[in-house]
């Protein structure tokens, strides 16, 4: 069993080590029939662990899910016990061999591998498929699914959801992905609507921040720009406007609506002004239409020193259209640790 560490936790997300070859990518044993094991943190994924008759495996600090004890891919309502899940992937610094990109591909459904295909950019490409392994590490781990029994579908804006029948006794169960920049992020929740962006902060591909903000103004209220321009610095006004995007992204998403919602309805009072990287923040607060949100909570931290995160959390009724904080760095291989071939 290997375990790399890499230092202490910082606000719930663990540095991690880039994913290269001379670790692995993808833990060995791929070959036998799908295993569940959940991750080990920090660092590089362990092989993954043997069954234990009757016994259980180390739980995840941030909740607890009990060995599906050989009873079948599929665990009963009974032991069904899911935390909140926070994961992210640093996909830019992944720099796969054939045969890892192969098996990755083999990992998910055709139309999934035939989206992948679509997008021009290596890069966009590794992303893309990132957030595919992770919301099939998720299911496999938290609802003991074997992988190659996972069916997924979207909505008709696009969002991602479970079509197995195990939702009928967890009608709730909601994850979300995201990915821009250096990493894809995940979050998941047992009972809640769940919404996740991330937002790398970069200057614009051409013309000056002033420009660019021009061309942006009619995303954000007049009050969320006073926010955006509060230091008179263009770098730290750029950072903001991203941190501002993020947290309207989330929330778009956690309500599933898609594009063609007016930004300028949903109103944020980004709290506090500066964030530290490594932590968890719930102080921001939403207006929408002018109204005040109390149903919704937004988790923000940033991964680095460029990257937002935002996580909009609400009950199922919370939203009516009017017209855990718990998060880790992961690497692939520990997005994929327990597969063999699907093929098996």
């Amino acid at each position: 069993m290997r375990r790399a560490h890499t230092g202490p936790r910082v606000g719930g997300w663990v540095p991690l080590p880039t994913p290269g070859r001379a670790k692995g990518i993808f833990a060995p044993g791929f070959s036998r029939r799908p295993r569940h094991s959940p991750p080990s943190w920090p660092g590089a994924l362990p092989d993954p662990p043997a069954e234990q008759p009757g016994g259980r495996r180390a739980h995840e600090s941030w909740g607890s899910l009990p060995s599906a004890g050989g009873s079948g891919p599929v665990a009963s309502a009974q032991r069904f016990l899911m935390g909140s899940v926070r994961w992210a992937f640093p996909c830019a610094a992944w720099a796969p061999r054939r045969d890892e990109w192969l098996l990755a591909a083999r990992l998910v459904q055709p139309e999934e591998k035939d989206r992948v295909r679509q997008f021009v950019f290596a890069r966009d490409a590794k992303a893309a498929m990132t957030g595919r392994l992770l919301i099939r590490k998720l299911i496999a781990e938290k609802l003991c699914m074997p992988w190659n029994e996972i069916h997924l579908q979207r909505t008709s804006k696009g969002k991602p959801f479970l079509v197995n029948d195990i939702l009928g006794s967890h009608p709730s169960f909601n994850f979300n992905i995201s990915h821009q920049g250096d990493y894809a992020v995940l979050a998941a929740e047992p009972e809640l609507q769940v919404g996740i962006d991330i937002m790398k902060t970069n200057l614009p591909g051409s013309g000056s921040i002033p420009d660019f903000f021009r061309i942006m103004k009619r995303q954000f209220t007049e009050a969320e720009w006073r926010a955006i321009k509060f230091i008179n610095n263009e770098w730290i006004q750029l950072d903001m406007f991203y941190r501002h995007w993020a947290l309207k992204e989330s929330f778009i998403k956690a309500i599933g609506i898609g594009i063609g919602f007016n930004l300028q309805r949903i109103e944020f009072n980004a709290s506090p002004l500066q964030l530290e990287v490594g932590k968890v923040y719930k102080e921001t607060k939403m207006l929408l239409d002018g109204d005040k949100e109390e149903g919704w909570i937004f988790e923000e931290t940033r991964l680095d020193d460029r990257h937002h995160v935002a996580v909009a959390l609400g009950k199922p009724e919370v939203f009516v259209q009017k017209d855990s904080n718990k998060e880790k760095k992961i690497s692939l291989s520990d997005i994929i640790g327990q597969i063999s071939n699907t093929r098996a």
